[in-house]
């Protein structure tokens, strides 16, 4: 599979992939899509356990506060924004290598990067 340079056409290869042409239209209702579901991820996770939510989520607990208070309105206004709201934790490739070793000691690589992970600054408001 290969991207074109117009980045609106995925090709498929012998491996019997579907041909599937994803406009911009397209590209953005799948980020609206995304948006909205981590932000009613985020805040059920927030009301039903405040102090995990902002260790799993990776968010400083003001941000947490404000999610919680959103109401579903406030939730679908922000997730149709152009910009995708969530974003990988980990910015090093020795994280991501960790978290996807699928070797005996998977469960050690994935809590050593669990732990990593941790260390980061959770994300605040500018």
């Amino acid at each position: 599979m290969y991207l074109t340079g117009n980045a609106n056409v995925f090709h498929s290869d012998d491996n019997g992939f579907k041909e599937m042409e994803m406009t911009a239209n397209d590209m953005m209702a799948e980020i609206r899509d995304a948006n909205l579901s981590y932000l009613m991820l985020a805040q059920q996770m927030i009301r039903a356990d405040k102090v995990t939510a902002i260790f799993r989520l990776g968010i400083s607990g003001d941000i947490a506060e404000l999610i919680e208070g959103m109401s579903n309105a406030q939730i679908l206004k922000l997730a149709g924004g152009n910009m995708m709201l969530a974003r990988f934790r980990f910015d090093d490739s020795a994280i991501l290598s960790m978290l996807t070793n699928y070797n005996k000691d998977r469960v050690l690589a994935q809590s050593h990067a669990a732990i990593l992970m941790a260390g980061q600054a959770v994300e605040e408001i500018v």
